[in-house]
């Protein structure tokens, strides 16, 4: 399997991603004819027996499963100097895994007509998504209404903006509003849990429209309506919401988390609304993505964004 190169947006520096389980992604995604046997079998009944994530995810919670913490810190170079509590707080590897950080560990970009980054993780945006020549994959696009299990809904965010987010097993794993804004309700979508590692995605873009996920429309005064989903992964335990719907939530207030596994968030902007960094798009437009930190500037609202009607 090749290596997984990403721009890191605090150093503008190429790196390369360790890979959690890495062994386990190359025998089911690599290039090998094992892999190319396994494949068919293997990966829908991972996918499909939700029992098999939630058997995975209850593992994590027992107290056993607190030894493995000090290790996975330092094996993946995790900062314990942003944790909100000591690693001797947490009683599994589960309550490590949805560790919540210092406020100053994750600085708010100020603005009101500037969106941040919901969550750290690994990010590709899309200015206009008709416009671009494929999601990730040069070619290759997934459908809108499917993902959004609604063909009139989708039809509002033609043309529109989008960012998808990949969260890895080692990242910070709560997620965030990108401006001030007023929730809805956060709807279930159900279906699979298919990994989202990259090398999954690349063999099958209609994984996002395959998994589990839910979906949250969020008014907002200078983005207008933000449509906000987040998409389960195998073992990933649960994707937990902390928020209160139709209350009004400052921008980098918590959403929610994930319990353990690797997961990814889409934001859709509808057209005209923001403006994205270049560096963001030109990361984008390179093929790689940009690891960026919650509460980092995404772009800027338009001025259609927030004009009469």
């Amino acid at each position: 399997m090749a290596d997984i190169v990403y721009i890191d947006r605090l150093t503008g520096q190429k790196q390369v991603e360790k890979v959690y389980k890495g062994k386990a992604i190359r025998l089911l995604y690599g290039n090998r004819w094992i892999s190319h046997l396994l494949r068919p079998s293997l990966l829908p009944l991972l996918a499909k027996w939700p029992w098999f994530s939630s058997l995975y995810g209850a593992l994590q919670k027992r107290r056993s499963s607190a030894k493995k913490i000090a290790p996975f810190v330092k094996a993946f170079d995790i900062d314990t100097a942003e944790f909100l509590l000591p690693i001797s707080h947490f009683q599994s590897f589960n309550d490590f895994f949805i560790r919540r950080l210092k406020p100053e560990a994750r600085p708010i970009t100020p603005g009101a007509s500037v969106a941040v980054m919901p969550a750290d993780g690994r990010y590709y945006f899309y200015q206009d998504i008709d416009a671009v020549d494929g999601f990730i994959v040069k070619g290759k696009k997934f459908c809108l209404g499917a993902l959004l299990g609604d063909k009139n809904l989708a039809k509002e965010y033609e043309g529109g903006g989008m960012t998808i987010v990949r969260l890895c097993p080692s990242d910070y794993h709560r997620f965030h509003f990108p401006c001030d804004c007023i929730p809805g309700q956060s709807h279930l979508i159900n279906g699979w849990l298919y990994s989202v590692n990259p090398l999954a995605i690349k063999n099958n873009l209609d994984i996002f429209t395959q998994n589990k996920r839910t979906l949250c429309e969020l008014q907002t005064s200078h983005f207008g309506k933000v449509l906000y989903l987040e998409i389960g992964a195998t073992n990933v335990g649960s994707i937990r919401q902390t928020y209160e719907p139709f209350k009004e939530q400052a921008k980098g207030a918590e959403k929610g988390y994930f319990e353990f596994g690797g997961s990814s968030l889409i934001l859709l902007f509808a057209k005209g609304a923001i403006q994205f960094d270049q560096d963001l798009l030109e990361a984008t437009e390179a093929g790689l993505e940009m690891r960026c930190l919650m509460g980092q500037q995404m772009g800027v609202a338009t001025l259609a964004a927030h004009s009469p009607g």
